[in-house]
């Protein structure tokens, strides 16, 4: 039978472990001291219903932590430029926002948002294996709205411009949508 440890002691998976899943037997570990003696002080759903943010305080060392507690869902390939398949990384999307909106004013929690409505959008597609340009594009439809010159950064990159040209193309068309919305 599979076990899963508690620090403590190794309960059983099924229903014993759910059981003590319940009464509190098993804890999450301490980033800090890493003691798994540590209690909920705040639970609250986040993510539309689709996560449980807890906030955890450690009986050790006092410090607290977040959690978070999310339905597993079925996993996204992305098949990239080169015909390689990889599981969906959220983080590798978090990694090109923070480096396309370096000295901007958008906060982690914007880009966290950003990024689950990318995610939310890809299974709203209903497909296993998505190409990485959708996600791009799909990336790129919330940037722009976010901040525009982070949106530029990110199409440069992505896009990989061939020249100074197709680059003020890309800006020209921004500009264009932008007069465009700011008449509505």
């Amino acid at each position: 039978m599979d076990e899963i440890g508690t620090g403590k002691k190794r309960i059983p998976a099924g229903p014993l472990f759910l059981k003590a899943v319940r009464e509190g037997d098993i804890h999450m570990i301490c980033p800090f001291c890493k003691s798994n003696e540590n209690k909920v002080t705040d639970s609250r759903t986040t993510d539309d219903g689709r996560a449980i943010r807890r906030r955890r305080e450690c009986q050790h060392c006092r410090r607290r932590f977040t959690t978070y507690e999310m339905l597993e869902e079925a996993p996204i390939v992305v098949i990239k430029r080169t015909g390689d398949r990889e599981l969906f990384d959220r983080n590798k999307i978090i990694t090109g926002l923070l480096r396309a909106c370096n000295k901007r004013k958008v906060t982690r929690r914007q880009l966290e948002e950003v990024v689950t409505t990318v995610e939310r959008r890809i299974r709203n597609l209903l497909l296993t294996e998505v190409t990485s340009e959708k996600i791009g594009e799909i990336v790129l439809n919330e940037l722009r709205s976010l901040d525009e010159v982070a949106y530029i950064r990110f199409a440069s990159v992505y896009r990989q411009f061939a020249d100074l040209d197709s680059f003020m193309a890309e800006l020209k068309h921004l500009m264009e949508n932008k007069s465009f919305t700011d008449k509505k």
